[in-house]
């Protein structure tokens, strides 16, 4: 079964404001696709919606395949060593997180207790989390932040490489990604934004 993300008509509304409308996206295999918008417009609720964990106000969301998200929560235990925070986690994905630490620069840190990485080793460590699911369809909200520049081009070939193995990733991001054909989904006030790939 091939992934398959699609939206229709979506709308969020936060309190009394309607932070956006009539966005529709359709996102086949080896797509990748960038939100972009200013602050507070909505491309953080666009995510959760299209994850499933917010309701839209309006619209409709079609997932086929497994998700993973990225966002500002890492999913880590911070009292644990990152090693055993991975391990809870590659024991229910049925997988070895072995190889994903040695890929996301974090060999050595397995003993270090997660509340003690830095930001740029705790978004790793996130991102070895995410690439250890084996999800077809990737949801990121800002992977960028707190990454170096190193960390910078090691989250883009991971999307790069996601993307060209037929995996879809919808990214919201401040942040141009040097991603081959990403395409832009603009989110502003009101947007009526259709976009496919």
């Amino acid at each position: 079964m091939q992934a398959h993300l699609a939206a229709t008509d979506l709308a969020c509304r936060r309190g009394e404001r309607v932070l956006f409308r009539g966005v529709s996206l359709d996102l086949h295999p080896g797509a990748a696709c960038r939100i972009a918008g200013p602050n507070g417009i909505g491309k953080t609720s666009l995510i959760r919606i299209l994850a499933g964990l917010l309701r839209p106000f309006a619209g409709t969301v079609e997932r086929r395949g497994m998700v993973a998200l990225l966002d500002e929560r890492h999913a880590l235990d911070s009292q644990r060593p990152l090693g055993q925070a991975l391990a809870f986690w590659a024991q229910l994905d049925r997988t070895s997180a072995d190889e994903h630490i040695r890929r996301l620069g974090l060999r050595g840190l397995e003993d270090v207790p997660v509340r003690y990485l830095s930001t740029g080793q705790k978004k790793r460590a996130a991102l070895a989390r995410l690439t250890a699911q084996a999800a077809p369809i990737w949801l990121l909200d800002e992977p960028l932040n707190g990454l170096d520049s190193q960390g910078v081009a090691l989250c883009e070939a991971l999307v790069a490489d996601h993307c060209a193995t037929g995996g879809i990733a919808l990214v919201a991001s401040h942040q141009d990604m040097a991603i081959p054909a990403m395409t832009t989904l603009p989110l502003t006030d009101f947007a009526l934004a259709e976009f496919s790939a």
